[in-house]
């Protein structure tokens, strides 16, 4: 048996800004200019902002949606402060899965999600490969230590689920474990259930040609290369494979009291905040009723698992 790979820790080993152009303003185009620190701050009217970077060439329209995210971006984090302090007030534990392909944005999403958490009230957990007595323990051993204690927030890239649909795909366990373990999921997270834990699953679900897209991003961008994995070389040529297994798994566990939400992630931004509001509609947190923000997610990019539903992957 071939243990399953490490791949839920390189979403997670480095932090990055909240947004993917650095907290700044977007690249230049070859025919825009840059606009100075000095210049930003002698402007004393939106109407200004917007003639100089006009005269720059910079897109008005790039700079609104910039803006415009990060705001809601703000107002999402503002509530999952207050989310938070409920869950350490009432001795909640939750538990979030994010899984999906690779390069479907589970790290980043998750980096949004704690930015401005009491990181003494939660965790992330990423396990790495298996070691040779964890190999020969039953499969939940290891998971089972990572759960949520009292008051805690967990947030798993990647989780229980590598051997639904990483491991067999490439090899990593037999037949038989798999079968075994995809009798035991449903079990295992009914007594999760039973015993309290709120479970959230998100599947973070990408195309093809979005996933090759940033594959050959992070190749060429030294700052990303460490994301790459053996994994990741084999994912194009095996995406069948895996649409097969992820189709298995989700008729096996998705019910009623642990059900599977598919966010659509092509645009990574959008996914986040809607995979945010998911979560915060889904839990009576004091305050809720008075949000910053609306809490209600878009369902054209979040919705429960359905057999009738067309995927991205």
């Amino acid at each position: 048996m071939h243990p399953e790979t490490g791949t839920g820790v390189a979403d997670t080993a480095p932090t990055e800004p909240s947004n993917g152009n650095n907290g700044h303003l977007p690249q230049k185009s070859k025919h825009e200019e840059s606009i100075t620190l000095e210049e930003l701050l002698s402007l004393k009217s939106q109407k200004k902002f917007i003639e100089k970077l006009q005269k720059k060439n910079i897109s008005v329209k790039k700079i609104k949606k910039i803006l415009a995210y990060e705001n809601e971006l703000e107002k999402l984090q503002i509530e999952l402060v207050k989310l938070q302090r409920w869950v350490q007030e009432t001795n909640r534990r939750v538990a979030i899965l994010f899984e999906g392909r690779d390069a479907a944005g589970k790290g980043g999403s998750i980096r949004r999600f704690v930015e401005h958490l009491n990181p003494r009230a939660m965790r992330i957990v990423a396990l790495p490969k298996p070691t040779e007595e964890e190999l020969g323990q039953w499969y939940f051993q290891r998971y089972v230590k990572t759960l949520p204690n009292r008051g805690e927030l967990v947030f798993f890239d990647r989780s229980w689920y590598n051997r639904a649909v990483v491991e067999p795909v490439n090899g990593f366990c037999t037949d038989e474990e798999y079968q075994r373990y995809m009798r035991q999921v449903p079990e295992f997270e009914h007594m999760l259930y039973e015993d309290g834990i709120d479970l959230i699953k998100f599947w973070f679900s990408i195309s093809k040609e979005e996933q090759l897209k940033r594959f050959e991003s992070r190749k060429d961008n030294p700052l990303k290369q460490w994301k790459l994995s053996p994994i990741d070389a084999k994912a194009q040529e095996l995406w069948d494979r895996y649409t097969h297994y992820k189709e298995l798994m989700f008729s096996k566990t998705h019910t009623t009291y642990s059900p599977w939400i598919i966010v659509r992630a092509n645009t990574k931004k959008t996914a986040r905040l809607e995979s945010m509001k998911h979560v915060l509609s889904s839990l009576d947190y004091k305050g809720n009723d008075n949000p910053t923000t609306s809490l209600v997610p878009d369902p054209n990019t979040v919705q429960r698992f359905h057999r009738s539903s067309v995927n991205l992957d």
